[in-house]
């Protein structure tokens, strides 16, 4: 898993910005910013919070917890009706490892077959 400070400088260079850019979203100088960057220095949560915000992704994931990227606002986003992401991982992570499995396969049976729709090579009756 990738260091916290690779991630916010894959982030910023992500989006083009200059050291000085984000400093100023998080109320620090660019010699702080920099040495947070290089891994000399550490950020204040609430710089956390606003990088977190301003990029729109997870603490965990600024942090280096998680791999995965989205935040809050992905966790709580409705799925089909009312059921939201959140619920989803939250029911495939209590099934058991076969369940799990059998989940994924499913997945990428669907994008297969969503592939093919797009392309032209599946006819549907919709």
């Amino acid at each position: 898993m990738k260091k916290s400070y690779e991630i916010i400088r894959g982030l910023r260079e992500d989006k083009d910005l200059r050291q000085l850019d984000i400093a100023r979203v998080i109320g620090t100088t660019q010699q702080h910013y920099s040495r947070c960057e290089q891994g000399e220095s550490d950020l204040q949560t609430r710089a956390v919070i606003s990088l977190a915000n301003f990029y729109d992704v997870s603490t965990d994931y600024l942090l280096g917890q998680t791999a995965c990227k989205q935040g809050v606002n992905a966790l709580n986003q409705a799925v089909i009706g009312e059921y939201t992401s959140g619920e989803l991982i939250s029911d495939v992570l209590s099934l058991s490892n076969n369940g799990r499995r059998a989940v994924l396969e499913y997945i990428e049976l669907q994008k297969l077959k969503e592939m093919m729709i797009k392309s032209g090579n599946l006819l549907t009756k919709d």
